[in-house]
């Protein structure tokens, strides 16, 4: 990986939510073009936008029908074009988001398959006696197709066929899509669920199971990856694969000094801490003393083997983390730059979420009719046919939906957050009359001008960008910390996750303050206090 990813950020946008330029209550890219001014503030180098090509939005556009078109809602063609260009020109370059694991049913190739083409039956993974596998949204992970006898794959909804990238000619048709958009000046990819695309083989022998525990880290993966790099010729640009349930070791492979395969990889192990008994649709708090130890084995293990991370808490399929791990209420502003300094300080490169930065919460619904997401929907069917009460179930959704993190992003206290002149697709949180980032761009304590400065700090310390990584023992689960060290300079991040005053011992450290939310010492950290040292 070039050292240029080093010390750069990554801004997302979740482009049906981010600002709407025409008023039909929905994101478009005239809204992401419009802006752009505003990224550019917050210093970042990338902006990965999540998938606006055509789709029949069965799974809000990763569910692709044409990947070589922008879907209709979104803009067109020209606007996608002048909006590379534009940002561009402000030293801002685009990822795109590419989904490859799957197509939309509605894609010309599935269409084909479903009247019996066996070429294209063949793009797709179809069998007569499938294993009763269960789909990451519930329900069989199998959707039978009567006139053809066969049942197909779908990990995910039944309106996204899994593609079979054993046939040659499925990865020469991803490739040219690549190519395609590398054309039109994109300098970057995220790859999405990109660890699934490699299925076992004699899948009719496995047993029954969730599908996709048996696709993670398949038989082929590295091969389809160096491949899919080597003859797109992307090596040099910065590349993401969001990576399901995987382990350190595939992620040192994936992620290897040697460039052969990604930048960097997206795992979610520290987003798992509040799953009790490993369930996502349960409740309870967040395990601070697992997650010090998952980020301490992933920092240093990575950083030993010379492999690179993508640092992040929040995107399009978490709910927003300043509820989750930190305090909507009296420590909001507190919480939200703590949780920030946690990740922007590791080795890797951190990733904001639209909103993060200035604090926004998840949604509080109070309805299953204000949920859109296909996975909540299900879920919540599920909870209520295994005697959930509906209040409960809710509860759940409120803490647990991918629709807390896909709430418009809040511009102003004005209609609509300033998001839309129409109809909002979604509910807007009524807290935007104060989290929004109008009210925060001028005030010098806000969350969103501290977001700036991190990742200011980020391009001005190497130590930041390049140090190796160890966590320290505070003699507190409730305090984590660690240290980066460069040269004959040492780095020290300690972080409160808690509303009390925590006495932290054992580590010794002295010099300027680099950043901080409150002024203190580190021997007693305050309510979700941050605090980096810079020493030597």
């Amino acid at each position: 990986m070039q050292d240029k990813y080093k010390s750069s950020t990554v801004y997302q946008i979740y482009i049906k939510s981010f600002c709407d330029s025409n008023g039909d209550g929905i994101g478009d890219i005239n809204g992401i073009r419009s802006k752009l001014p505003y990224i550019k503030s917050l210093g970042v180098k990338y902006i990965w936008i999540t998938p606006f090509f055509c789709s029949p939005m069965a799974d809000n556009g990763y569910d692709v029908s044409d990947y070589r078109n922008v879907n209709p809602m979104f803009g067109t063609m020209e606007d996608c074009e002048k909006m590379i260009a534009e940002a561009d020109a402000l030293g801002i370059g685009f990822m795109f988001d590419m989904v490859f694991n799957h197509t939309s049913d509605e894609h010309e190739w599935f269409k084909k398959a479903l009247a019996g083409d066996p070429e294209y039956m063949d793009y797709y993974i179809f069998r007569e006696n499938p294993p009763e596998w269960t789909s990451v949204f519930g329900g069989s992970a199998w959707k039978i197709v009567p006139s053809l006898g066969k049942s197909y794959l779908h990990l995910f909804d039944p309106k996204q066929p899994d593609l079979n990238w054993d046939n040659p000619k499925v990865r020469e048709e991803l490739k040219d899509v690549v190519r395609f958009w590398k054309g039109k000046g994109v300098k970057g990819f995220r790859f999405d669920v990109l660890n699934l695309i490699s299925k076992p083989a004699n899948l009719e022998s496995l047993p029954a199971g969730a599908g996709a525990s048996f696709c993670k880290d398949g038989p082929h993966i590295h091969e389809y990856i160096r491949e899919l790099v080597e003859d797109t010729g992307i090596g040099d640009m910065i590349t993401v694969g969001e990576m399901s349930s995987t382990t350190l070791e595939q992620c040192v492979q994936y992620s290897n000094p040697s460039g052969s395969e990604l930048s960097m990889c997206f795992n979610f192990h520290h987003l798992k801490v509040d799953y009790k008994d490993g369930g996502k649709w349960t409740l309870m708090p967040p395990d601070l003393h697992e997650l010090r130890r998952i980020f301490s084995e992933w920092q240093e293990g990575m950083s030993n083997a010379g492999s690179w991370q993508a640092l992040f808490w929040c995107n399009h399929d978490q709910p927003r983390i300043v509820s989750r791990f930190g305090d909507e209420g009296q420590y909001w502003k507190e919480s939200a730059k703590m949780l920030a300094t946690f990740i922007h300080f590791m080795r890797g490169t951190p990733y904001i979420y639209q909103g993060e930065e200035i604090g926004m919460t998840n949604a509080h619904f109070t309805s299953i009719e204000q949920y859109k997401d296909v996975e909540s929907l299900n879920y919540y069917g599920i909870m209520r046919d295994n005697g959930v009460s509906e209040a409960e179930a809710l509860k759940v959704l409120g803490s647990k939906s991918r629709d807390n993190g896909r709430t418009p992003m809040q511009w102003t206290s004005g209609h609509n957050a300033g998001f839309t002149e129409g109809e909002s697709w979604i509910g807007i949180p009524e807290n935007y009359k104060s989290i929004n980032a109008e009210a925060e761009d001028n005030d010098s304590g806000s969350i969103l001008n501290y977001y700036r400065e991190l990742v200011r700090l980020r391009k001005d310390y190497p130590i930041i960008a390049e140090g190796d990584v160890r966590f320290i023992d505070t003699g507190n689960d409730k305090v984590l910390a660690y240290e980066r060290r460069l040269g004959g300079q040492r780095l020290a991040v300690l972080c409160n996750f808690c509303a009390d005053d925590e006495k932290v011992t054992g580590v010794d450290i002295k010099g300027k303050v680099l950043i901080g939310n409150y002024s203190g010492t580190h021997k007693m950290m305050k309510p979700y206090e941050a605090l980096v040292i810079l020493e030597g």
